[in-house]
């Protein structure tokens, strides 16, 4: 657990970054601090590894003053990940990863094996390990800066807009691989955006901020959409929180329905009168036929319309609703958790299913 006791950070020109913050972060959860720029959220973080020291109140995890540590030791027991991944060029992966088990005292030989085992469970390849960063993607390297940051096992995981320096696709599947990893390991994570969006997605507490370092309101997701607690909050997180409320709300019974289907590769008969799924070979999708296509023999990729999002099955109901509303067809795609297709649903099934759940589920 990590606490912020009347935390006060002034700098010598008088400006205040952080204005007495009390707020308490629950250990194995993940909290998000999030607000418009120069509101002092990356300044709270850093005082938690001493980056930067306060100018009044304290800080303590679990229990214990982190001004009572040395800076270096209390580093070397919290992992860091900071936008794009910091990595040590001329080093390679695998040794970046085993840097701070090196530091710690691990031989070289355990520290490398330590290392080896992260890059698999951050989703890269062995391979991968003697590469230099230069010669990985941008979120390849974010990957190997959560592995360098788990190294040495820290209770306590700090995480400064690690993914903001990717494309929207990356960014979602790092979100998704630091959501899986924390179901594993249960670190007390914080973790700073600018991103609403993304703070509500992997936030289990959020903590929204205000220019001059104040904390405006400390809650769950759901609280903090629904019950903004002033105008600046409900303005921070915008105007359609009830569309990004449906993040909360879960799919439990909805109903599919069925359209006709071909598959890619395989001979493809008379023109349909409405839209055809496409599917590959094992039944996943990978778009729409138009009505009346025409079709000379085996249907091709090229033929097709990119279909909307996909809707997984228990899944809360934002990603229905939006399955739907970006269909060309206006019928969202349902698929298991294997990708397979399942059915098709409308934004009205949707929506009807929202009206049909009790006001005590939808407040939540």
């Amino acid at each position: 657990m990590i606490e912020f006791r009347d935390v006060t950070k002034r700098y010598p020109d008088g400006t205040i970054a952080v204005d007495k913050l009390n707020l308490t972060v629950d250990a194995g959860a993940i909290t998000v601090f999030v607000g418009p720029s120069g509101c002092g959220k990356t300044t709270s973080l850093r005082m938690v590894n001493r980056m930067i020291d306060p100018t009044g109140g304290s800080i303590l995890i679990d229990g214990k003053d982190v001004q009572e540590s040395d800076p270096a030791l209390l580093r070397r027991g919290i992992g860091y990940v900071i936008q794009q991944a910091g990595l040590f060029p001329h080093r390679t992966v695998l040794d970046n990863v085993a840097t701070v088990p090196l530091l710690s005292g691990w031989d070289r030989r355990k520290a490398r094996a330590r290392a080896a085992e992260l890059l698999a469970t951050v989703g890269l390849p062995a391979e991968m390990g003697r590469r230099y960063p230069v010669q990985l993607s941008g979120g390849q390297q974010q990957r190997v800066g959560v592995a360098r940051a788990l190294a040495a096992d820290p209770p306590v995981l700090l995480m400064d807009e690690p993914f903001s320096a990717v494309d929207p696709v990356v960014r979602e599947d790092l979100q998704n691989e630091l959501l899986r990893l924390q179901d594993e390991l249960d670190k007390t994570i914080i973790f700073v955006t600018h991103d609403i969006d993304e703070a509500v997605r992997i936030g289990e507490k959020v903590a929204v901020f205000r220019k001059g370092g104040v904390l405006a309101q400390y809650g769950t997701p759901a609280d903090v959409l629904r019950y903004p607690a002033d105008e600046f909050v409900a303005s921070f997180v915008g105007r359609d929180r009830g569309y990004r409320g449906l993040s909360f709300l879960q799919a439990d019974g909805i109903a599919v329905d069925q359209v006709a289907k071909a598959t890619v590769g395989e001979p493809y008969g008379p023109a349909a009168a409405d839209w055809v799924l496409a599917v590959d070979s094992a039944d996943r999708p990978r778009g729409w036929l138009p009505p009346e296509s025409s079709v000379d023999g085996e249907l091709s990729a090229d033929s097709l319309v990119a279909g909307g999002s996909l809707y997984t099955v228990g899944t809360p109901l934002r990603g229905a609703l939006d399955a739907a509303l970006s269909s060309p067809t206006s019928l969202g795609v349902v698929v298991d958790t294997e990708g397979k297709y399942v059915g098709v649903i409308t934004a009205r099934q949707v929506l009807d299913l929202i009206e049909g759940q009790p006001p005590a589920v939808r407040a939540r």
